[in-house]
């Protein structure tokens, strides 16, 4: 039997889940610092799809449904689009429960505190026009009917106070008539009396008391963790699941940070001071190219506080007793590449060996260090241990057992030393211990959001494929550990089964080398290569709703009217025929409505405020020109439905009603068709520094892992010594090493670039885009004009998927530029996606290009 998830994808189609409009209220009041990602914008597709429309395996009311996401791919973002998604169809009351008073505290600020950095929402609330709070309640006779009314507790609260009443608590009372969303996080903790066959008297027997007081009532749980394993568990869930994003789509999505194994001889005081110098490494490369980062480390011990507490004694004596010949005996004796990169940083911004010991002991003063052991102790440290990312959060190291492993997001966690070093595994498999370090990793994995240029992407990893990017290590996690072969066998078997980590041992690294011949051309030495960049946009040529898209057809609003029937359910009343009944329209422009009426309807949306206005439109010059001026309001009309009588007596309310609908989709067509950043024109930069020597890894016996050496050693046309590329880049090579006798004839200097990450060229969105190629070739005659082509090879089954990209070079094509240098001229332009299917056209496009 398939699940939920499969059911909603076989019944409807990726393409058409795809095209499902998430609505922009929940966007639009969701904290400009969260962007909905791909994954989540289809989690609330696959939710709209199951709560509107029907279709064969669709669970019945009242609902449970289920999210089984990853930790760190947005849990808690998800539950908030869908509280706002909900509000707005008619649900008031929710109720939060979960297994820790950890997670409560630290949803309240996600919630509830608009202080709090991660708070999810915007300042102000709105929804179709009205501002909406979110209140939190102590029970639901509190709650109103224009708010969002928020009630958090425990799973264990909640169970005593429903069956033991007393004031001021939950009663199931507060259940009756009221309908309710429950959401359940970390829902794995409360299926106990599933997995055991036995509800009666459990945590799980109220929650399902609650949720089957009301057929409208709808329970969402949230978990990154379902036992697969319990026969009671899969059946419990197999019509609940509404979406899947495990680790392996997280990692591989390029959210999260790499892991590496950071595997040493050391003793626990040298793999410690290992560990802080990697630490400064990556405080200083960030700080160095303005990146605002504190990298924090996890100092982890096995079994009892007590042993924690004294690793942190330990700690702290190490630093005040930290020396330079503490720090020159890791340089003399560490084997790790990363730990002798560090120190040729260091040396190479005049960091000294005394300065080292200096900030090292500056960053981790005993003020600095944290330790969260126990229940009470973390809920104390609650708001330190969840703002780690905060500039004025000071610390710098957490010393832990276990209380972190649930419930702790956080973005700068570099290092976890394991500070023991024996082993629980049994008959070869993964013991307790190892499985929960495991765990703790994956949370640790959070990717930290940074960019090195504008436009780039803040929240993905860059460098998976130059591994020699010094940029490398901010995304990356090094769990520190005694060489230990068993142990690490095992801590990998754990890490590869949640998703998180791909065994080195799957990998090769192979080198990129430019072939020494085409280094010596002066080609390499003095040619250019263009490409743009991503840029701020700029509004300043913007002067209407045209120049930003917006359409002008009429606005469709219907009036509402009493007229009606009745007819019988068994068979067909002959229609009655009435004058009144026939649907007229009515075009009605905007200069027709009283200004004082159109002021109104945009003082209700706060995209419309003057201050948000003017960023879009800078000429706008005031509200007045807006409604005025036929460039904008003035230029627009709606058109009116209904019956003689009714278009005969259009109200003000009717006029308010009908911009109001108006002016949302004007919103919409302005985000639609406006971005913060775009492409700018072409730049440029000489061949010899934009490509050169390089290492990439490729996973052993995969696609990419023959290098197309054979093919490619003799050839002068390709300028790498391997084609490290996908099979559908292969046969371009193939297909250009067949026609490259016929180019000759009237080209020289043709050169094919396998761009490995070099450069990257921005559409209009400022969406990045990374071509698989460059072709160079010079006219032998004429002009001596050098092409430059931008090539990408897209599989059949990705290229509607990115289509956008296609669109980009085939604009690029369609307003190919000649750019003139002291070296001569260039002219940029693209082709069409190459795909092995669509040979023939991509060569006679090839050729037209060259005929020009």
């Amino acid at each position: 039997m398939q699940s939920l998830y499969e059911t909603i994808i076989k019944e409807f189609g990726k393409r058409t889940i795809a095209q499902v409009m998430v609505p922009n209220y929940i966007n639009d009041n969701i904290k400009s610092d969260f962007i909905i990602r791909p994954y989540q914008k289809e989690a609330f597709q696959h939710f709209i799809l199951c709560h509107t429309k029907n279709f064969e395996g669709k669970p019945g009311k009242p609902f449970h449904l289920l999210y089984n996401m990853a930790t760190g791919s947005g849990k808690t973002l998800i539950m908030a689009g869908l509280i706002l998604y909900l509000y707005q169809k008619g649900y008031r009351n929710f109720l939060f429960f979960v297994n820790s008073n950890n997670i409560i505290q630290k949803t309240k600020d996600n919630f509830i505190n608009p202080h709090a950095s991660k708070y999810l929402f915007n300042e102000k609330i709105v929804i179709e026009g009205k501002q909406v709070l979110i209140k939190e309640i102590n029970n639901f006779e509190e709650a109103d009917n224009q708010n969002i009314n928020l009630k958090f507790t425990t799973i264990q609260q909640l169970h005593v106070d429903l069956n033991n009443t007393k004031e001021n608590s939950l009663t199931y009372e507060d259940f009756k008539e009221k309908k309710l969303v429950l959401i359940a996080d970390e829902a794995h903790h409360l299926v106990a009396g599933t997995k055991s066959g036995n509800l009666l008297g459990s945590w799980e027997d109220t929650v399902k008391k609650i949720h089957d007081s009301n057929l409208d009532n709808i329970l969402l749980e949230f978990t990154a963790t379902i036992d697969k394993d319990t026969k009671e568990l899969i059946k419990h869930y197999q019509d609940k699941v509404i979406f899947k994003y495990d680790l392996a789509d997280f990692r591989k999505d390029k959210y999260s940070k790499e892991i590496n194994l950071i595997r040493s001889l050391y003793n626990e005081q040298d793999r410690i001071i290992q560990a802080l110098i990697l630490n400064l490494y990556r405080q200083e490369l960030a700080a160095s190219n303005g990146i605002n980062l504190k990298p924090v480390i996890l100092f982890k011990a096995k079994r009892t506080i007590a042993e924690s507490e004294q690793n942190k004694v330990n700690f702290h004596k190490l630093i005040d007793d930290f020396s330079v010949t503490m720090v020159e005996k890791i340089k003399k004796s560490s084997t790790v590449p990363i730990v002798q990169k560090a120190f040729q940083f260091f040396q190479s911004k005049g960091i000294s060996m005394s300065e080292i010991v200096k900030r090292i002991q500056i960053n981790f003063k005993p003020e600095n260090c944290i330790s969260a052991n126990n229940d009470q102790e973390t809920e104390q440290n609650q708001l330190l241990l969840n703002t780690l990312e905060d500039d004025n959060n000071p610390i710098r190291a957490v010393f832990a057992v276990q209380k972190l492993n649930e419930g702790w997001d956080v973005l700068n966690l570099f290092d976890i030393v394991r500070l023991y070093e024996d082993r629980d595994s049994k008959d070869g498999k993964p013991g307790k211990t190892t499985l929960s370090e495991a765990q703790l990793i994956g949370r640790g994995a959070r990717y930290f959001p940074f960019a090195l240029e504008e436009g780039q992407d803040k929240f993905t990893r860059k460098f998976d494929n130059d591994i020699a990017n010094d940029f490398k290590i901010l995304e990356e996690l090094y769990y520190h550990t005694k060489e230990d072969s068993r142990y690490i066998s095992e801590l990998k078997k754990a890490l590869v089964d949640t998703g998180i980590y791909e065994d080195d041992e799957n990998l090769v690294t192979k080198q990129l080398t430019l072939k020494l011949n085409f280094k010596k051309t002066d080609f390499y030495r003095e040619g250019q290569v263009f490409f743009n960049k991503s840029v701020p946009k700029s509004f300043n040529n913007i002067k209407s709703f045209t120049d930003l898209g917006v359409t002008k057809t009429n606005y469709r609003h219907m009036l509402s009217s009493g007229v009606g029937r009745m007819s019988s359910a068994f068979f067909e009343m002959v229609p009655i025929q009435s004058n009144d009944e026939v649907i007229k329209t009515q075009d009605v422009k905007l200069t027709e409505i009283p200004k004082n009426t159109i002021r109104f309807a945009l003082s209700r949306n706060p995209f419309f405020y003057f201050d948000n206005l003017s960023h879009y439109f800078p000429s706008v010059g005031s509200i007045s020109n807006f409604i005025e001026s036929p460039a904008y309001l003035a230029g627009l009309e709606i058109t009116f439905a209904g019956t003689a009588n009714r278009l005969k007596e259009i109200s003000h309310f009717d006029h308010l009603q009908a911009l109001n609908g108006l002016l949302q989709n004007i919103e919409a067509d302005i985000k639609t068709h406006s971005t913060e950043y775009e492409g700018s024109g072409y730049i440029k930069e000489p061949i010899h520094k934009v490509f050169k020597d390089k290492e990439i890894k490729v996973y052993k016996r995969s696609e990419r892992a023959d290098g197309q050496e054979t093919l490619l050693a003799n050839a002068p046309w390709y300028v790498y010594n391997a084609n490290y590329g996908t099979s559908e880049e292969k046969k371009f090579v193939e297909l250009f090493s067949r026609q490259f006798e016929a180019l000759s004839q009237k080209f020289e200097n043709i050169y094919l670039i396998r761009n490995e990450r070099e450069i990257k060229i921005f559409d209009k969105l400022g969406r990045a885009f990374e071509p698989d190629f460059l072709l160079f070739c010079k006219q032998r005659d004429g002009e001596q004009i050098t092409f430059q082509i931008f090539i990408e090879s897209k599989g059949e089954y990705l290229k509607e998927h990115e289509k956008w990209k296609e669109d980009l070079l085939n604009e690029i094509r369609f307003q190919q530029k000649i750019i003139k240098t002291d070296k001569g001229k260039y002219l940029i332009t693209a082709l069409p996606f190459y795909n092995y299917n669509n040979e023939n056209e991509f060569k006679s496009t090839l050729e037209k290009i060259f005929n020009r």
